[in-house]
Parts: C-alpha cells; structure tokens; sequence
C-alpha cells in the first residue's frame, strides 16, 4: 500500500502523468512510462477526463503502470459528472485491472452538464466520493488539497474545515494542487497542523518550461506568482531555450528545499515529459 510507504522514506517521490486526447497518440504514454519508471518512483498516478471521459484510457494506463511496470498505480476518480454507477463500473474495472489505490476528485463541471443536472448530482463535493468508496469496497483512497485555497472556497479557514471533513471520511494521504512558491506550502502545512489534520502532505510541483504554461497552466489553476518566477519569465520568456532551462532549474531549488524542510512526498506533474523529469529527478534524489 502507498500509505505504507511513508513511514519507510521520506520524501517520497511521485509523478503524474494523462491519457493523450487522441487515441491514435495513445501508444505515446507507454513509452512515456516505461522511462519514468526507470527512475524508480514510488507511485504514478494517471488523471481522468471531465465527467469520466476517458475513464477507460485511466483504468488501462494504470493497469500498465500496477502490473507490466509493477509501480504502484493511482488512478483518478472525478465523481461530478458520475452517478453512483458510473462510479461502480470503474470501480470493477479497476479491481479487475488489479488497481487498488485512487485520488478521489469532484473534478470540474463537464459542459454538457445542465444546471439542473448539476445541481442535481449524486456526488456534490469530493468527501462524498470519499465515503461511498469507503462503504462499498477496499480501495485505498488519496485526496487533493489546495495551498492557496480551493478557487470556489470562501475562504483558507472553510477550505481547511472541508479538507479535514474529506480526510476524516477516509484518506489516506493528500496531494497538494501546483505552487510556485515554497512559504505558501509551509504555511498550509502548519494550518494543516494546527486543524488536527496529521495525514501525508505530497507536494505537487509542475515545472513551468514556457510562457504559454504561464499562461494557461498557472493562470486557470489560480496558483500565484511570486516575484522570483515573475522575474525569471522577464528574463527569459523571450527565448524558448532558456526559459525551460530557468523553469526546470526553479522546479529544482523548490524542491532540494522542501527536502530540507521535511516535506513527505515530492509529487511532479510530468506532463507527459519524460526528459524534463528526468533531469530534475536526477538533480535532487
């Protein structure tokens, strides 16, 4: 079990990878994963498509990863565009596929959604999920967590409460949304503390190689950008070359600190991008 792991090593190291949108570059990932897995990591996980669009594509790669690459496998489960058996189904693939851990996310509203079918929805918030997994089988189950507070959260002290409500209802360990700068992450963890909230903290971290994930990437998770990054984006957003250079090496002293300070797990969104995790891999384990 992953949960296990923790009391063994620390940090622990993750990676995250997705199913291609397109099924003819679907054969991509296996080879994507079969180089990370040569870096040893304790865990990969694989996201799920809004409303479970490409939940086939997740069970499948998460399939590969827990019985060709004998790694253990976290698949995603987002429970706002499902129904209770919807969540069923996947949950019997992922016991025939030998899958036994998931992160159980709302996730976001798929467009097709009607309001009255959003409101009406089986699973309102991710501790929903949570617990119907944990009344209806033996999957181990992880959490997201968000440093700087959920976007839709009133505020950090109602984000905290609902958090310690999901891991009372069965995580094992959480994994935090991207951040840019390591205080942010500290100060939650002291939060965390503070709220009686004791299980692991991964640490979610995305190297930002170019101005487009600038962009996009940071702008729609609502992560903030302190000065040292906005300042190397000025420096040398300009030139595609060194910008990945400055983005890896920033995604480096992250976390050679958060090794310092303790944190429990290093979890990289690898973005599909062996090279670039390799390298940052190979310059702070």
């Amino acid at each position: 079990m992953i949960k296990d792991i923790f009391t063994t090593k620390k940090p622990t190291l993750s990676f995250e990878v997705f199913p291609p949108k397109k099924d003819d570059e679907f054969e991509s990932v296996y080879a994507t994963l079969d180089k990370l897995s040569t870096l040893q990591p304790d865990f990969i996980s694989v996201t799920y498509g809004a409303g479970g669009s490409r939940s086939k594509k997740t069970v499948e790669i998460a399939s590969y990863i827990q019985n060709t690459l004998h790694i253990n496998a976290l698949a995603h489960m987002t429970c706002v565009g499902n129904k209770k058996e919807d969540i069923d189904k996947v949950c019997e693939e992922l016991a025939s596929a030998n899958v036994n851990h998931v992160l159980a996310l709302r996730g976001d509203r798929p467009a097709y959604m009607t309001d009255e079918q959003y409101e009406s929805r089986d699973f309102a918030y991710a501790n929903e999920l949570v617990s119907y997994l944990k009344s209806r089988t033996s999957l181990q189950i992880t959490g997201a967590c968000y440093p700087e507070k959920h976007f839709e959260a009133m505020s950090k002290r109602a984000d905290l409460a609902r958090l310690k409500e999901k891991v009372e209802c069965g995580c094992d360990f959480l994994i935090t949304q991207l951040f840019m700068d390591n205080d942010v992450f500290y100060e939650f963890q002291e939060s965390c503390q503070t709220a009686g909230i004791s299980v692991p903290i991964c640490a979610g971290i995305m190297p930002i190689t170019s101005t487009k994930q600038v962009a996009t990437t940071i702008s729609l998770s609502g992560t903030s950008i302190p000065k040292a990054f906005s300042d190397l984006v000025a420096k040398y957003g300009e030139n595609p070359e060194d910008m990945k250079k400055a983005g890896i090496d920033y995604a480096i002293r992250q976390i050679l600190d958060l090794k310092k300070y303790g944190a429990d797990g290093i979890h990289l969104y690898s973005m599909n991008r062996p090279k670039t995790t390799e390298e940052i891999v190979r310059a702070v384990m």
